[in-house]
């Protein structure tokens, strides 16, 4: 009987290969410890989200479109205000003065 090796470098486990990129990597991995001004992730979009959700499983579900969408541009403003960083209520103060643009000076 005649065995056929396999050619090439052996393939790695998903958990040797998430190793072998965090020692490669390992500057910019841990760079938030270093550098206070970048955050631990990277991941914006998914806090975003993530409030929607939350207040999809708290509700059960938005009663109509329009409020879903209201709900939506009052945490669009919020979120660029604290990426402004503006504090929310002062944002949200500013809003009701008809100053709403001061999260874009």
């Amino acid at each position: 009987e005649v065995t056929t090796k396999k050619r090439g470098r052996k393939k790695k486990t998903k958990v040797l290969n998430l190793i072998d990129r965090l020692v490669n990597y390992k500057a910019s991995v841990c760079l938030f410890i270093k550098n206070l001004c970048v955050p631990f992730d990277n991941n914006l979009a998914e806090r975003d989200l993530r409030m929607i959700k939350v207040k999809t499983k708290v509700s059960g579900c938005f009663r109509s479109e329009e409020g879903a969408q209201e709900y939506l541009t009052i945490m669009s403003y919020i979120g660029t205000a604290h990426k402004h960083g503006i504090n929310a209520f002062t944002a949200i103060r500013e809003a009701l003065l008809g100053n709403s643009d001061i999260i874009f000076n």
